[in-house]
């Protein structure tokens, strides 16, 4: 307990200072921007690539994997169905709250929490590639399928993980783990420096987001945001609490690690791909998830941890 409660206390403090820095304007929007890009294109690769090619592979494909999975589809149901006979949203609605309500910010914060609360990176490895070949080329093709002026492309849903940068780094490091193969001194020493700067960089640009991010709730249904929020950081986490737990009875820090991370807010990503499909009121809702989910995941997850841990 005392290492959970110390890896939170480190990731609050570094947020904590990002805020800081923003404001008292020593960093503005341009300079979070810069400082996400750099975690999420260089940073972030590096220590994927680092972490994998060192893990137990076995460990990659344990059982709370499939309580996270869990999580993910009975809130995605639960919202596709509220979506469809009560709130009567159209496809393209749907899949953005299916999105916002179960997407899994697995990058700029549940790197940090898997590194620093969980002991282990390598606990999000599995999400990241969920995530990124099975879900976003599927929400990539309904979206693409409900724009009558679009089809789904093949060539673009096959490429979609290899333009994620993190995905990348996680797949060139699981290549490095299954082959056995070392990377020289020369070029892992430099990697292994990139990939230390990749926790402080997302908390920083993470910390920095909270203090200039814009509030939620202007421009957006209010129970709609209220019901994504809530599946988001209250349903997900309980089911895979529930399916790690008393259903797969798993040990005690893969029930912690399944909860933590279904815990996780929206990613941040999901207001990226919305915005290839529309600048109105889809836009604020993705927006507003990511920013609301935000700051509520924080402290349940330090209250799971401090539950479980």
């Amino acid at each position: 307990m005392q290492g959970v409660a110390d890896g939170f206390a480190t990731i609050l403090l570094v947020i904590a200072l990002g805020a800081l820095l923003a404001h008292v304007r020593v960093v503005d929007e341009t300079g979070q921007r810069v400082l996400s890009r750099v975690a999420f294109t260089v940073a972030s690769p590096a220590l994927m690539v680092v972490v994998v090619s060192d893990a137990d592979v076995s460990r990659l494909f344990a059982g709370y994997v499939a309580a996270i999975a869990a999580g993910v589809a009975v809130t995605a149901t639960t919202y596709s169905l509220v979506a469809r006979f009560v709130l009567r949203r159209d496809l393209t609605d749907g899949v953005v709250g299916v999105l916002c309500t179960a997407y899994v910010n697995a990058g700029n914060l549940g790197l940090p929490v898997t590194a620093y609360v969980l002991g282990d990176a390598a606990l999000m490895v599995p999400v990241l590639l969920l995530q990124m070949l099975l879900m976003q080329p599927l929400a990539l093709a309904l979206l693409d399928r409900a724009a009558a002026d679009r089809r789904p492309s093949a060539l673009r849903l096959l490429t979609t993980p290899v333009r994620n940068p993190i995905t990348v780094g996680a797949l060139l490091g699981l290549a490095l783990n299954l082959t056995g193969l070392q990377l020289p001194t020369a070029l892992g020493a430099p990697l292994g420096l990139v990939a230390d700067m990749a926790v402080p960089t997302m908390l920083l640009a993470f910390g920095i987001s909270l203090r200039l991010g814009p509030l939620p709730g202007r421009g957006t249904s209010v129970p709609e945001l209220a019901l994504v929020t809530v599946l988001k950081v209250l349903v997900q986490p309980a089911v895979a609490l529930v399916v790690a737990g008393p259903l797969l009875d798993l040990p005690g820090p893969q029930v912690l690690a399944a909860t933590v991370i279904s815990a996780l807010p929206t990613a941040q990503n999901v207001f990226v791909l919305t915005a290839r499909y529309d600048t109105g009121r889809r836009l604020l809702t993705a927006r507003d998830a990511i920013s609301l989910t935000t700051t509520a995941s924080v402290p349940v997850m330090v209250a799971v941890a401090a539950l479980l841990g």
